[in-house]
């Protein structure tokens, strides 16, 4: 199931990715190393360029993205839900984010900015090196420089929406000095990741199998390539792409949403591209392994559902959770609430007060893989990126309160109350014109729960410039300032050319 390599080779391929940007005496340059990899006796033949290619989607499964970041960032800085866990200090730097008081030294954000970079660094590597590999396959070379092209600008997206002005480095740096440049425009980054995607989504397969499944594809680089100009406001392209990957592409949704979140149906017909996770039992309590740490993180407190009890961190609000409408199958599969059965076959408890972390009585359902003698601590359940439905949203937001813009709409809730997707007779939950006064509000209502806690919550509300008018988000604490997150000073002392943003 993951492609990624498991053994020393990740290690020396990191290690490789940072050597240009860690410090090293101009001796050291001088001298051949004969024992170890680096950047002149690697790269040279087709061997070379998977693992290098491999090492740069490692970040993704890592804690600076899926594995710890993104969630504090995308789930509990939004509405969607709260800090959760034991209470006082405990998750300290979820609370910073959750109450909007965010210093430049919470290891959230700065596990994001370092993550985000070392995959840039890595992909900056093959970009550069790869072409110049006469010994292998055409096919295979192009392949590497795209996957390289969709992940360096998946990483500078989450960046400039996290961080706004961003330095941008495109060839590996000759020195750390090199590295140390100034914060680059937002609008000359996003000018990159459009360069990046448009490349990629022409340069990709479609599809893979076998050991590579779960490669990024040309449905994955135009998916993402649409999502980066919905956040920019380009609606028209938005959804011309869109609708190309609906039209033509390979996909189609399941027709039960919860088959999206079931092991045997990882990388399925409704997956454009997710993280690939594989769990490890002689592992335990490490961001930066293999498997996914939310399972135990999003767990009931103390329930004995997941390997080490449950942390019941990333609690659904109530405002989240009453926002369901009746007959929302989604919310079965996403949350749990009081007297909901557990896998284990016993009852979740009844009275709130009894559920430690969670004095509503609710906790995130859609990760849980029960407690078992595979999993000491992380899962091995994938990560979805993008989906199907979300280019559903992505079309239906783009083409506005037009015939298929309901229509697109509609088919991600048809899905969502059981109704049925294809049919031309207008089902009891449609929306249209007549029953809809504000299209936009509804079409982000649905990615609201459609796409809980798949980290996109808190991306959705800045784009669409309701952070600071979002009332709960107000009762957090949120400050105009709170729209872009704090340059970590780690950075900014290793960096001086880095300025802070206004606020921090």
């Amino acid at each position: 199931m993951n492609f990624l390599p498991k053994t020393a080779a990740v290690g020396f391929l990191l290690s490789l990715g940072l050597l240009t940007t860690t410090g090293c005496g101009e001796k050291f340059l001088d001298e051949s190393p004969r024992d170890q990899l680096t950047t002149q006796n690697f790269y040279k033949n087709e061997t070379d360029a998977i693992l290098a290619t491999n090492a740069v989607y490692s970040q993704l499964s890592r804690k600076g993205q899926y594995n710890y970041s993104l969630w504090g960032i995308g789930d509990i800085m939004s509405d969607n839900s709260n800090t959760g866990g034991g209470g006082g200090g405990d998750g300290a730097e979820e609370i910073q984010l959750d109450q909007f008081n965010i210093p430049s030294s919470n290891p959230m954000t700065g596990a994001l900015w370092a993550g985000c970079y070392v995959g840039i660094g890595t992909a900056n590597l093959v970009i550069q090196k790869v072409p110049g590999i006469t010994n292998m396959s055409p096919t295979i070379r192009t392949r590497c420089v795209g996957e390289a092209q969709f992940l360096r600008a998946k990483y500078y997206f989450d960046l400039v929406r996290c961080f706004g002005d961003v330095p941008l480095l495109t060839t590996p740096p000759a020195s750390p000095a090199d590295a140390a440049i100034p914060r680059t425009p937002a609008a000359k980054v996003y000018e990159q990741i459009i360069n990046d995607l448009t490349a990629a989504s022409g340069s990709l397969l479609g599809s893979y199998s076998g050991a590579d499944l779960g490669r990024a594809t040309k449905w994955a680089a135009m998916g993402l390539l649409a999502k980066v100009q919905l956040t920019l406001g380009n609606k028209a392209e938005a959804a011309r792409l869109a609708q190309l990957i609906i039209t033509t592409g390979p996909h189609s949704l399941w027709a039960n949403y919860g088959d999206n979140f079931k092991l045997e149906n990882e990388n399925g017909k409704e997956s454009l591209f997710e993280v690939q996770f594989v769990t490890d039992p002689s592992q335990s309590y490490d961001f930066n392994h293999l498997g996914f740490v939310g399972n135990e993180f999003f767990a009931p407190r103390l329930q004995g559902l997941a390997p080490q009890n449950g942390y019941g961190f990333n609690i659904p609000e109530p405002n989240f959770v009453d926002g369901y409408e009746a007959g929302d199958r989604r919310q079965a599969v996403t949350i749990f609430k009081p007297g909901d059965p557990y896998p284990a076959g016993s009852t979740y408890p009844s009275q709130p007060a009894t559920l430690p972390g969670s004095p509503n009585g609710y906790n995130v359902r859609k990760w849980l893989i029960p407690k078992s003698a595979s999993n000491v601590w992380d899962s091995p359940l994938n990560f979805p990126v993008m989906r199907l439905a979300e280019v559903y949203l992505i079309a239906a937001e783009g083409l506005g309160p037009t015939a298929d813009g309901f229509k697109y709409l509609n088919i991600v809730r048809r899905r969502a109350f059981g109704e049925d997707l294809t049919s031309p007779t207008a089902q009891p939950h449609d929306l249209n014109s007549n029953n809809t006064n504000d299209f936009a509000a509804a079409v982000l209502r649905e990615r609201r729960y459609e796409l809980a806690f798949e980290d996109d919550r808190w991306f959705d509300l800045k784009r669409t410039n309701k952070l600071l008018t979002n009332a709960h988000l107000i009762s957090k604490g949120i400050k105009p300032f709170n729209i872009v997150l704090p340059i970590p000073q780690s950075e900014r002392d290793a960096n001086p050319n880095l300025t802070q943003n206004d606020g921090y």
